[in-house]
């Protein structure tokens, strides 16, 4: 794990309390984030994040997560651009969120935080 990302992870446990990172397939790395916590409008109050870290990161930008396997709305409906895809190299089975980018990723401005205030602001959007 290069300087950069080890500082980046550091400034995620910071803001997050608490994240883990772990190598992946092919290079890349597997972003663990526990306990991060639901708006209304979700079935429970938290849930797990898992993300990859591309190997060409920062240049290579991030893309999609992973939730609980068993996170819902509320009215126990799946939420939308959702499905039961498999983090690639790993067996615990996750709810990945299809879930990209709306504005172009700057390597130079964009860390793994931003990419984590990414997934909240998805999940403020219950739907």
């Amino acid at each position: 794990m290069s300087g950069p990302v080890t500082m980046q992870l550091d400034k995620l446990r910071e803001r997050f309390g608490g994240a883990d990172v772990r190598p992946a397939m092919s290079g890349t790395m597997l972003v663990t984030v526990p306990n991060v916590r639901l708006p209304d409008g979700w079935s429970k109050p938290s849930t797990t994040i898992r993300f990859i870290i591309p190997s060409g990161y920062p240049y290579a930008h991030l893309d999609c997560f992973w939730a609980d396997a068993d996170l819902k709305l509320a009215n126990g409906g799946q939420p939308q651009n959702t499905g039961f895809n498999p983090i690639p190299g790993v067996a615990d089975p996750m709810l990945w969120f299809s879930w990209h980018l709306t504005a172009p990723w700057d390597p130079n401005r964009d860390t793994l935080t931003t990419w984590m205030n990414v997934v909240i602001n998805r999940l403020k959007e219950v739907r």
